[in-house]
């Protein structure tokens, strides 16, 4: 015997199986140890730690996307993202000092020039340096100035317990960039 389902029953149930499964698909987000909270906040007072990137960002603009049609990304890489893993990119806080030597994938609004480094590099003292809890979000969100010759750079880091993050970086001569990856924790000098 075979039982035949009228349209709106038919449609009712699509609805109800479709919204089951965004129910089941969007659960709560895994909440954070205190273990991990306290790791996290002591990371962010000592200032001692290194950014493991995984993958850039670029603002997919036009340009960008027609270097891709033309097949010049490496395969798996696109206009919005590019695989970081093997390359030198260095991000790191040591104390009072940042440094950063990150490629840069986007478009350069002026500056620049022949024999000029074309990733984004930087070294010294932040300015404005900032550090805030996001209670909501459950992240931390450090946010400082930076220059390096006549270009500035303004850092949103965002990093959450787990050690996972992401650096924004917004600059005078350049269109924005966001890096993703994880933090790792470097040893902190021990005082004479």
């Amino acid at each position: 015997m075979e039982v035949k389902l009228s349209k709106p029953i038919k449609m009712r149930c699509l609805v109800i199986l479709l919204l089951s499964f965004v129910v089941v698909s969007c659960g709560t987000s895994r909440e954070a140890t205190a273990e991990e909270n306290e790791r996290l906040e002591q990371l962010l007072q000592d200032k001692y730690f290194e950014f493991d990137l995984q993958f850039a960002r670029p603002l997919p603009t036009n340009s960008l996307t027609q270097l891709a049609n033309a097949g010049l990304f490496r395969p798996g890489d696109n206009a919005s993202q590019i695989n970081l893993q093997g390359s030198s990119a260095v991000f790191k806080f040591e104390g009072d000092t940042v440094t950063a030597d990150l490629p840069f994938f986007g478009e350069r609004q002026f500056g620049g020039g022949f024999n000029t480094d074309t990733g984004i590099k930087f070294e010294g003292i932040p300015k404005d340096l900032k550090i805030t809890k996001d209670e909501k979000r459950n992240n931390y969100q450090v946010n400082f100035n930076i220059k390096e010759g006549s270009e500035s750079y303004q850092v949103n880091l965002t990093i959450y317990p787990s050690l996972k993050g992401t650096i924004n970086i917004n600059s005078s001569q350049r269109f924005p960039m966001r890096y993703d990856g994880s933090v790792n924790v470097l040893e902190v000098p021990k005082k004479e």
